[in-house]
């Protein structure tokens, strides 16, 4: 039997699998998952918020809710204490009431990203096998 360069070879395998979603289905999943991600910067919905919670909250003169916020009650306490006598000087307060709003942001970042990178070493551990 000689094989002309027109005949097709067909193969079939049975369908064991159910469907995958629709490709329109799965393409705005993925795009939505993907958006979700670019947002949150991997860190998910609190990681992301967790900042800007702990600014606006620092914005609120006089209590440095931002340091209570983020745990650093001792810290919080102590710049009310300071800006006790701060107060008489106009000057020198704006600059503590400011600092406290972009310390409360930055030890915010930093908790949420050394949280994420816990995360990241422990499914690494979990995943990479053990040489020995």
């Amino acid at each position: 039997m000689n094989r002309g360069e027109d005949d097709d070879l067909v193969v079939s395998l049975p369908a064991n699998n159910p469907a995958p979603p629709s490709g329109r289905l799965r393409d705005t999943l993925g795009a939505i998952r993907l958006i979700w991600t670019e947002l949150t910067a991997g860190v998910g919905a609190w990681g992301s918020l967790k900042p800007l919670i702990a600014g606006v909250l620092a914005v609120v003169p006089f209590f440095f809710l931002g340091q209570h916020f983020n745990r650093q009650h001792q810290k919080g306490f102590d710049w009310m204490l300071l800006q006790l006598p701060l107060v008489l000087t106009v000057l020198l307060w704006p600059v503590l009431w400011a600092w406290s709003i972009v310390d409360a942001y930055r030890v915010a970042m930093i908790a949420v990203s050394e949280a994420e990178n816990k995360r990241r070493i422990l499914e690494w551990v979990e995943v990479a096998p053990i040489a020995e």
